[in-house]
């Protein structure tokens, strides 16, 4: 369902699908025992112009990796006319929320091993319904006259983990809850303290709002009960103050990014980090500037990568048929196996930049730290750049050159070598057009 060529407008159309299992289900960190107010959503929207569509999904799950990426984007793409290259896939990172790899369920099913979390029965049966939503959404796509953008910061929320010694190693990480009032009370340290959101309007009316905010998405979890956590309460929230609109939020590179400094646990403050969010994006909505958009303002480009792997990750093969793991091993680690096989294999991960006007958003893979959104921001301070990641989760954690010489948890259970920081750049600079 193509746009035709010389397509006048620029259209979109919006789908949304709830995304929880039902009781009984293996969350990624056990079953799943109730529900909350809240379901896990997968929503986002279908853009057409005078090339095929693109389409941009994002899912209130952990992490949507290696052969499940596939599935997702072939599905997709199929119900919206269109290409798997021009799909883009992507999770919030929530943990109290299932987990996508067919991948690394094949792997275990042919070892013998019971999947667990893998079983992907319910993962392929969302994608069967999503791609439902996605036809439906086009029959009712709004043509769209101009476009917004707007930022914000976001005040007490985002802090990054890694604490240093002052010889620049880690000797603590302040995760996405911290009780030790002593590292809470250390500086934020470096984060992208801006929210980005992009508007798409019909005239007055807004048809569809993507925001983008760099941080894990944790107050509290291990609680078996699957629910959005902060950045979904929040997004709940703008969608009640703007409810014409389809509102879908996309974590920025947020691996090494948490709400500890402003979190020590306590269940209110869910509902406390989801009004400070909510708040930024509301502050950068308010202050977005519109502008005229036509097709011709409007394009997609993949750039495949190959992401250097760890040396040590087909020891995962061999830990696997260990009795008596840590509850958390196989959700943690059976993805990086299955993403080392497939690069073994020739399989690349594609970066993605949508030109929107004045706008580039680009899409990555995995945990990503924030240097790297930030300095694509530093790349084009002539234009709006906003950063989804947490696209393909098989490589997990992504540092920089200097974050592997500090050490620290990201950077022990990290799928890659120091080398991904230049072939990162090399493909952000390619897709944003910047010359070495």
């Amino acid at each position: 369902m193509a746009a035709q060529e010389g397509a006048s407008s620029v259209y979109v159309s919006a789908f949304d699908v709830d995304a929880t299992p039902p009781v009984g289900s293996l969350l990624t960190y056990g079953p799943m025992i109730n529900s909350w107010d809240l379901s896990l959503r997968a929503r986002g929207v279908v853009i057409r112009g005078s090339d095929d569509p693109i389409v941009l999904c994002v899912v209130d799950w952990i992490g949507i990796a290696n052969g499940g990426q596939d599935a997702f984007k072939q599905a997709l793409a199929h119900a919206a006319g269109t290409t798997p290259e021009r799909v883009a896939v992507h999770t919030l990172h929530q943990h109290d929320a299932p987990i996508c790899d067919f991948s690394a369920e094949q792997i275990l099913r042919d070892a013998n091993i019971d999947p667990g979390c893998f079983e992907g029965s319910f993962a392929r049966g969302l994608i069967h319904k999503l791609a439902q939503s996605v036809k439906e959404s086009m029959l009712h796509a709004r043509a769209v006259s101009h476009i917004s953008f707007g930022e914000a910061p976001v005040y007490k929320v985002a802090s990054n983990r890694r604490m240093l010694t002052p010889e620049g190693k880690v000797f603590a990480m302040r995760g996405s809850s911290c009780k030790d009032s002593l590292m809470r009370a250390q500086p934020e340290g470096l984060i992208d303290p801006m929210v980005s959101v992009i508007g798409f309007w019909d005239g007055e009316t807004p048809v569809a709002v993507l925001s983008f905010y760099a941080t894990h998405p944790q107050s509290y979890y291990l609680t078996q009960v699957p629910n959005p956590d902060f950045p979904g309460t929040a997004r709940f929230l703008r969608q009640l103050e703007v409810p014409d609109a389809m509102h879908v939020h996309f974590n920025g590179a947020g691996g090494n990014i948490a709400a500890g400094k402003y979190n020590d646990g306590s269940k209110e403050n869910r509902g406390i980090l989801a009004q400070r969010l909510a708040d930024g994006m509301k502050r950068a909505w308010e202050n977005s500037e519109r502008v005229e958009i036509s097709p011709n303002q409007l394009n997609w480009e993949a750039y495949p990568v190959t992401l250097p792997p760890a040396s040590t990750l087909d020891e995962i093969e061999t830990k696997m048929h260990e009795k008596d793991l840590p509850f958390n091993y196989l959700p943690n680690y059976m993805g990086k196996l299955a993403w080392y096989k497939r690069t073994q294999a020739g399989h690349k991960i594609d970066l993605g930049c949508l030109s929107l006007g004045k706008g580039r958003i680009l899409f990555m893979p995995g945990e990503l730290f924030i240097e790297y959104q930030l300095a694509a921001k530093k790349m084009k301070p002539d234009l709006f750049v906003a950063m989804a990641a947490y696209g393909d989760y098989g490589p997990l954690y992504i540092g920089t050159k200097e974050a592997y010489q500090q050490e620290g948890y990201e950077i022990q259970t990290s799928s890659v070598t120091p080398e991904v920081e230049d072939v990162l750049l090399n493909g952000i600079r390619k897709l944003l057009k910047v010359s070495e």
